[in-house]
């Protein structure tokens, strides 16, 4: 059916026809096919776009193509990842759903790479520099991106690591045009180090590592730095064989010691390091630095512009420099800012000890800031990547505020996430209604107000329901409340525990166990200051666990000299039991929802009979 309406939209002469026609078709319907989005509703959407007259008719709303204009809105507020994100400028003008970052030479085709090490999951900063590199290979210039793991450290990087990152890339709908691995060119980089010594642009150096940092520093000269080739070569060949004496030394690239720029100061580009690879296994004893592996690969395998973030400001001349010396092709450094966000730390060595501690439950626990956290605590794809390329590739550094992330989160899950209702089952009050049915009822209504087509959910009215204790805490004798869904009703009568530690207490800390309401469905709805959520008894109520979680640490930006430790936020899990109704037997794991008046929530562990449901809160965007 979409390729119906799209051919006849790519007709060189714009007819209305097939509008009204296509208005007609989407009068009952939220997709073009199905209960889903599909690609059909992407291609048939830029059709659309692009179609004068239907842009014109659309701007019109309900006036002309109702159906089309509403189907054409919520398919752009809930845009598939594939769909460019508009982008403004400074002054608030939408430069055409895409920006210019000035690359040169993208006549010439652009292919772009994502290099991490396999040391560690994926987290917020990596998500921008994978989705940018994404977004200009592949959306805004037609071309190409590479996924290349830098596995140049066998002392850190494990096979776990790797898939993790392979598996992040999937979850946030990053298909890369191929894999590879720095370690495939082990080989080339060896004879490249190998032919820099033989050039007079490298030797072998065994200065201990603080006064190595220190002469670097003051802008000292190393003691070997006109040691003869021959003798370079030698204790290279001593690196190649893993012996005691290679592990002792190493290779610096001979640049410049007087250097104002400290990456240019003779660094280290080759190491010794007998321990076994997680890919090459023991075939290599030595292992290039990601400062010299980078530009060759990147160069090698036809990389046209490098994207990284700044924090590589000072290494693009010693990139430059790298391919000049070896008279490699050429390739474009581009940098942008990172992302770092407020109450959070990104340093793989800080994660990896709150995940070994058990301070978290592991690097998918949804207070991590991991590819894994926030997908299971509720950010979904579009939105992800809404928010990064509306960072786009500003080299100004900020401090991100995660309302803001999550505030575009919530354009996405809110047209689409069902609406339950759920009681906390702690000190829950039981209400007996006079003019309720004598028999239970059942009725169907819509699982979303706004969106028919998410189905219909059962709602059960009955004589006794149940109500949150801090609901009846709040009710008035004689006060007329809303029960929503149902109608108004009349608080007659309060009955509180007889514990005798509460028996001094006033009333309104006193714990109430029962309440006496009696319907008063013709009074209006408007009126009411309190309208609150309640539950049939006569129902399989579902017992529901639910999460709240807080930032891991307190400080909103850690300095170099804080510790982890100081930083940590006591409690970062609020866990609350309760029980919801009997539609919520059927969600399943992965599914977004909300409950009524307690916000969003993920689907964490769907229900199995003697198990809870578990459900994460997704953050809205708004201060508490």
């Amino acid at each position: 059916m979409a390729a119906k309406f799209i051919e006849a939209l790519k007709a060189p002469k714009p007819d209305p026809k097939p509008l009204y026609e296509l208005d007609k078709y989407l009068t009952l319907r939220t997709y073009i096919n199905g209960y889903s989005q599909t690609d059909d509703d992407i291609e048939l959407w830029k059709a659309v776009r692009q179609h004068k007259v239907a842009i014109g008719l659309v701007k019109q709303g309900n006036k002309v193509v109702p159906n089309l204009a509403r189907w054409f809105t919520f398919i752009e507020e809930t845009a598939h990842p594939t769909i460019d994100v508009p982008i403004r400028s400074k002054e608030g003008a939408s430069d055409g759903s895409n920006f210019e970052i000035g690359l040169p030479d993208t006549e010439k085709g652009v292919v772009t790479r994502f290099p991490p090490e396999p040391s560690g999951y994926l987290h917020v900063g990596h998500m921008k520099a994978a989705l940018l590199n994404d977004y200009f290979a592949h959306k805004k210039y037609n071309g190409k991106m590479f996924l290349r793991f830098d596995d140049t450290n066998p002392t850190k990087e494990k096979q776990e690591y790797q898939d993790s990152i392979v598996k992040d890339l999937e979850l946030m709908a990053i298909k890369p045009d191929a894999v590879t691995y720095t370690s495939d060119y082990f080989q080339l980089l060896h004879d490249k180090c190998k032919e820099m010594i033989q050039l007079g642009l490298a030797y072998a150096d065994n200065t201990p590592q603080e006064q190595l940092r220190a002469e670097r520093m003051e802008r000292i000269e190393s003691a070997h730095r006109n040691d003869s080739i021959e003798d370079s070569l030698a204790h290279f060949k001593e690196m190649e064989l893993g012996s005691e004496e290679g592990t002792k030394w190493y290779i610096r690239a001979k640049i410049d010691m007087s250097s104002v720029n400290g990456r240019m100061r003779d660094p280290v580009i080759y190491r010794c390091n007998p321990e076994p690879h997680h890919r090459t296994g023991s075939t290599w004893k030595m292992y290039p630095t990601y400062d010299f592996a980078c530009p060759i690969v990147d160069s090698e395998e036809g990389i046209t512009h490098a994207l990284r973030t700044t924090e590589y400001n000072d290494a693009n001349e010693q990139y430059q420099w790298i391919l000049k010396s070896l008279n490699m092709r050429k390739v474009h450094n581009w940098n942008f800012a990172r992302m770092d966000f407020i109450k959070t730390f990104l340093s793989k060595r800080k994660l990896t000890k709150v995940v070994d501690t058990g301070k978290v439950w592991g690097w998918d626990d949804p207070r991590m800031p991991t590819v894994r956290g926030v997908r299971r605590r509720g950010m979904t794809v579009p939105a992800l990547q809404e928010y990064i390329i509306k960072q786009g590739p500003s080299k100004n550094i900020t401090l991100q505020d995660w309302n803001s992330f999550w505030a575009t989160n919530k354009k996405y899950i809110d047209p689409t996430a069902a609406r339950y209702t759920a009681v906390e089952s702690t000190n829950k009050v039981v209400c007996n209604v006079t003019g309720a049915p004598e028999a239970p009822r059942t009725e169907e209504k819509d699982v979303h107000a706004k969106n028919a087509e998410l189905g219909k959910k059962k709602v059960v009215f009955s004589k006794r329901i149940i109500l949150d204790q801090a609901d009846a805490q709040s009710f008035e004798d004689n006060e007329e409340i809303t029960l929503m869904n149902w109608g108004n009703a009349i608080v007659k009568k309060k009955s509180y525990s007889l514990n005798p530690l509460q028996l001094l207490k006033s009333a309104d800390q006193k714990t109430i166990t029962e309440l006496e309401l009696e319907l008063h469905l013709q009074g209006d709805v408007k009126k009411t200051a309190k309208k609150v959520t309640w539950l049939s008894e006569d129902q399989e109520l579902i017992p529901l666990t639910m999460y709240e979680f807080d930032y891991l640490i307190t400080k909103d930006k850690m300095e170099e000299e804080d510790s982890l430790e100081s930083c940590l936020n006591p409690v970062t899990e609020i866990k609350t039991e309760a029980l919801a109704d009997c539609n919520v037997a059927g969600l399943k794991e992965n599914d977004i929802v909300q409950f009524d008046r307690k916000g969003f929530y993920r689907i964490d562990k769907p229900f199995q009979h003697g198990q809870s449901v578990v459900a994460f809160q997704i953050p809205t965007g708004k201060n508490k």
